[in-house]
């Protein structure tokens, strides 16, 4: 098979355009983790890429909303490849909550730096950016996905009768505290946290 030449296409971009895309997002979710969004440069973004100017990266976004846009695309995707990666061998509806929270906190140490940028992009989105650079979306996405395989796991008889979306959130909200509170204590037993809230929640959703 002959390999692809930098002139080649990739959606609509050149396979150089699209490798250069990426480098400048990866800088900037490595350079968001260290410093935080509010401290967070084209400068230092151009500095941890390797980059000659900042206008290499205006050249390729819009400016540093659109950039961080595609950084919280970038994480949301590696995040959920990650996490389906994980669920997709386990056989049975107590089985696939147990390795939710298994998979959601072991990311922090696959991918440490993404974990960190995105709990300081959602820290710090302001209330006017385009609905906190797309998070809100995969937020409702998320939550409509949880809340149906709730209801299929229901009519299974798997789970007991409640409601699918309270459960939902709160399976979210027990994620989402477990991840910010591994991200910022090095102490913290992210394995023996993901076990207990396994344990709490397949109590508190069985049939």
């Amino acid at each position: 098979m002959q390999a692809n030449s930098g002139s080649g296409k990739q959606g609509g971009r050149t396979f150089t355009e699209a490798a250069r895309r990426a480098q400048i997002v990866n800088a900037a979710i490595e350079v968001i983790a260290e410093h935080g969004l509010p401290n967070t440069s084209f400068a230092k973004i151009a500095q941890q890429a390797g980059l000659s100017s900042t206008g290499m990266i205006s050249y390729h976004f819009r400016g540093k909303d659109d950039l961080i846009r595609e950084v919280t695309a970038e994480i949301v995707r590696v995040n959920t490849e990650f996490v389906v990666a994980k669920l997709e061998p386990e056989a049975g509806y107590h089985a696939i909550l147990r390795a939710y929270f298994a998979a959601n906190l072991s990311l922090l140490d696959e991918y440490p730096h993404h974990q960190r940028a995105l709990a300081s992009i959602v820290a710090n989105a302001r209330p006017d950016d385009n609905q906190a650079f797309g998070l809100l979306e995969h937020v409702a996405d998320i939550a409509r996905g949880q809340e149906e395989w709730i209801r299929e796991a229901q009519r299974a008889g798997a789970f007991r009768d409640f409601d699918p979306a309270v459960m939902a959130l709160a399976i979210r909200a027990a994620r989402d505290a477990a991840v910010a509170r591994a991200a910022d204590d090095p102490d913290f037993d992210a394995a023996a946290c993901a076990l207990e809230l396994a344990e709490l929640f397949e109590r508190a959703t069985r049939a």
